[in-house]
């Protein structure tokens, strides 16, 4: 091997050596603050939605698409809707992060779950309507008046009415309906189907009406709403159930919005809605919520039937407190890092910049070390053998040991020191240190004279 090549490797070696401590503490703190920050967002999380056909299963079919090109696993949990998925996030022992949550459905599971210390709960924001479809057969209407359509609600007395299945939020909202309305639910034959058979019971005449509460992306409500034979109640009290049920809006959908070529609705209808939320429990993971928040504005954010772009995702309209992660996304929109870099790399750099601070603050004063070390190493290399050549020179002037035999010492240790190895700067340490062992010897040669 080249002695210049030789130099510098051992150059290398012994700075490796002489910082080796201190980059393996600097390793150990970002290990612990890795650890302890934990930065990366589970790669599984379990989404409960609602029934099939419905909008919460068609927009979870959505959410698990854009999540899968950033390494997230979206589990979807299909449930009745809107209660059971109030209930499956409070209970600890199931295994659901988040769900689709119907505005006002929850208040009553909320409070007995508060008190059995069931799983705190935070709100990513609200995502969309929910209006409330009351679909109804035009033969049953024409029982009621030639016109073929209802009027009021009080009208759908003695029918044969499929209100949601039990866990979903259509049957507490329809209570709260019929008692602001001052209907006696006794009056009514009301069924409890899920919305599929519920919908082929209905297209058999075996109901006369049929409730839901979904977004317009249901597809079970786009085909009724285009099925010759069946009409939408038209709430034109809409303005006062708002203000009666706050957590209702009043809504217009408008006409030919479905078929502009049939003109489909062939008027403007009013109807009512609760406003849907994304929830989760409040210790999902921060960086999970973001994610989970800039999906909703990618999925909700566009224009639809019955908001303009940009009205949802909203912290408005939202019923528990908002997660921290969601309104920092409300506040000032997605992190600045991820504009420009792969999310899980910004992610990183975002949860982890106040521990990197604080390491570098630390490592900084212990640096300066460092060098020091590193000379101290190189030096004493050719220092050490100083004692060695002291020795010899004591034995002369003691003149205890024979000269020749000194001269052989003498000679073993140059030998010695002309096989060290330091970088060049450290050079004229290693040539003075043979220069003091060529003076030793020649007082060798004055003393055997």
């Amino acid at each position: 091997m080249p002695r210049l090549l030789r130099h510098t490797i051992l150059s290398i070696r012994d700075l490796v050596v002489s910082a080796g401590p201190f980059v393996v503490l600097a390793l150990v703190l970002l290990w612990g603050a890795y650890l302890l920050l934990d930065p990366a967002p589970p790669k599984r999380v379990v989404l409960a939605t609602g029934p099939e056909q419905g909008a919460y299963a068609e927009f979870g079919k959505r959410y698990a698409e854009r999540l899968k090109g950033l390494g997230i696993e979206v589990v979807l949990k299909g449930t009745q809707g809107s209660a059971e998925n109030l209930a499956l996030l409070r209970d600890p022992a199931q295994n659901v992060d988040l769900a689709f949550v119907q505005g006002g459905s929850g208040a009553a599971v909320l409070a007995v779950d508060e008190d059995k210390g069931g799983e705190p709960l935070v709100s990513l924001g609200s995502l969309f309507y929910e209006p409330v479809w009351l679909f109804y057969r035009e033969d049953a209407a024409k029982r009621l008046n030639r016109n073929a359509a209802l009027s009021h609600l009080s009208q759908v007395a003695g029918w044969r009415v499929n209100i949601g299945a039990p866990g979903s939020g259509a049957p507490p909202l329809w209570a709260k309906l019929l008692h602001a309305n001052r209907i006696d639910a006794a009056s009514i034959r009301q069924g409890q189907l899920a919305p599929t058979p519920a919908v082929v019971a209905f297209l058999a005449g075996e109901l006369d009406a049929l409730l839901f509460v979904s977004a317009p992306e249901s597809p079970l409500v786009q085909m009724l709403l285009q099925t010759p034979g069946v009409k939408l109640f038209d709430f034109a009290q809409a303005e006062a159930y708002s203000r009666r049920l706050p957590f209702l809006s009043a809504l217009a959908l408008p006409r030919g919005v479905v078929d502009l070529a049939k003109d489909i609705p062939p008027a403007d209808v009013q109807l009512i809605a609760p406003t849907s939320s994304l929830v989760a429990r409040a210790g999902t993971h921060p960086a999970l919520i973001q994610l989970f928040v800039q999906t909703a504005q990618a999925v909700h954010g566009d224009t639809g039937w019955f908001a303009r772009a940009g009205t949802f995702p909203s912290a408005q309209n939202v019923e528990l407190p908002l997660a921290n992660e969601a309104a920092r996304y409300y506040r000032s929109g997605p992190p600045l890092l991820q504009r420009y870099l792969p999310f899980w790399l910004a992610n990183l750099i975002d949860r982890m910049w106040v521990a990197l601070v604080s390491i570098v603050a630390v490592l900084i004063p212990l640096s300066r070390i460092v060098p020091p070390l590193y000379e101290f190493r190189i030096r004493s290399r050719i220092f050490r053998w100083y004692g060695q050549l002291r020795e010899i020179e004591d034995e002369l002037g003691r003149r205890t040991t024979p000269p020749d035999e000194l001269a052989k010492e003498l000679d073993a240790l140059d030998a010695k020191v002309e096989r060290i190895n330091v970088p060049l700067s450290h050079a004229d340490e290693l040539y003075a240190l043979r220069s003091h062992i060529g003076m030793v010897r020649a007082r060798l040669r004055q003393a055997a004279a």
